[in-house]
């Protein structure tokens, strides 16, 4: 008999959860690396992100009604082409993505922690961590409570980088730059990682009630939550501070809080070490569910298929993801391990609306459904972007 996990996650929580991924993966971490490309007309690059991410959120909103398992993505394209080693090797991709993710994430957050504590990056990166596999050892309820938590503190935080942008003397007028397209085209595929994170949120569909009610609403809601704090921080980031002083920075957004006198830096560096726990907490918990959907198969990847008896979480799987997301950020910068988690992360999306055009074209009904013409934009737009990204 299959093991199971216990659904305990409702919609607020879930929300918060995908706010929480996304903004830990991205704004912290990502806005110099952005601006190092993009320039002052990085607000355009993230605004690109997102209409790149838009339709494709949707497509996974309707599968999330049609298929509420855990490894959403193997589910939805072993159903939709009717090929399970497609599925397989997708849901290995993702569980890939999510690792390096994570990595990105977690360096950058030893990168604020060392404003704050004068400890080498190596003890610093080890030591977040260790912490955060045991918290996602501990039971879903209670990393997704402390992600919660982990959320509003940073959703605070960039309140204030905005209020410290906008008090701050603008440091380079938009209008005397010319348009670099490549540029935002580079920086677009950079700011795609700050939108990773509602295709984590169906990765949770065996732990949450009423799954063909609030997974939707769940992706939704953060992804427009998100959009916005982003395009405001974006644009507050580069009015305050020159593209170049931010691309240089391993703690980017403090400088904004500096310059904009909003205080002690020190204070928002804290907060920018929450939310980068929060990325990493988050992808540590996705990816550990999508190697337990795939062990559900059978085969050589069964032996992730355990439920811990006490915590009630996929321990085996939990302890590999979390041992290579530590490996994989001591070894990579972020701006290589977040171009890779997009490029990776934009294939799939290529797939799952493709598979989404193939079912609804099969026809049957879903809790949510949207029109075809989304999962058609979908497609294009992220096989566009993977183009714009190459070349």
């Amino acid at each position: 008999m299959a093991e199971t996990l216990k659904r305990r996650i409702g919609l607020p929580l879930l929300t918060a959860y995908g706010v929480g991924v996304m903004v830990g993966a991205g704004i912290y971490v990502l806005i110099g690396a952005v601006a190092g490309v993009a320039g002052v007309w990085s607000p355009v690059a993230f605004f690109l992100a997102g209409i790149v991410a838009a339709p494709t959120a949707l497509s996974y909103a309707e599968f999330s009604t049609r298929y509420p398992e855990a490894a959403g993505e193997a589910v939805y394209l072993g159903k939709g082409f009717g090929r399970d080693w497609l599925g397989v090797l997708v849901g290995l991709a993702i569980v890939l993505a999510g690792t390096i993710s994570a990595a990105a994430v977690l360096r950058g957050g030893a990168g604020y922690l060392l404003g704050l504590v004068p400890v080498p990056m190596v003890v610093a990166i080890v030591f977040l961590g260790a912490v955060l596999i045991g918290v996602a050892l501990a039971g879903v309820l209670e990393s997704l409570s402390l992600a919660a938590l982990f959320t509003a503190i940073e959703v605070v935080g960039l309140a204030l980088v905005i209020w410290a942008g906008v008090s701050a003397e603008p440091v380079v007028p938009v209008a005397e730059a010319m348009v670099p397209w490549s540029g935002i085209g580079a920086g677009a595929l950079l700011a795609f990682f700050a939108f990773i994170g509602f295709e984590d949120i169906v990765n949770m569909a065996e732990e949450v009630r009423e799954p063909e009610r609030a997974l939707p609403r769940a992706i939704l809601w953060s992804l427009a939550i998100t959009s916005v704090l982003y395009a405001l921080v974006a644009w507050a980031a580069l009015r305050a501070v020159p593209a170049d002083v931010l691309a240089g920075s391993e703690q980017p957004l403090a400088i904004v809080w500096a310059v904009g006198g909003a205080g002690d830096a020190r204070v928002l560096s804290a907060i920018a070490v929450f939310a980068a726990l929060n990325g990493v907490l988050a992808q540590i918990v996705m990816a550990a569910r999508v190697l337990f959907g795939l062990g559900k198969r059978g085969g050589v990847l069964a032996v992730f298929c355990h439920v811990h008896p006490r915590f009630g979480t996929p321990v085996r799987a939990t302890g590999l993801i979390g041992g290579a997301v530590i490996v994989a950020a001591l070894a990579l910068p972020v701006a290589v391990l977040a171009e890779a988690t997009a490029t990776v992360l934009l294939g799939v999306f290529v797939l799952v609306n493709l598979a989404l055009i193939v079912t609804k074209r099969r026809g049957g009904r879903a809790a949510f459904e949207v029109p075809m013409v989304v999962p058609v934009f979908g497609f294009v737009l992220s096989g566009l972007a993977i183009l714009g990204g190459l070349v």
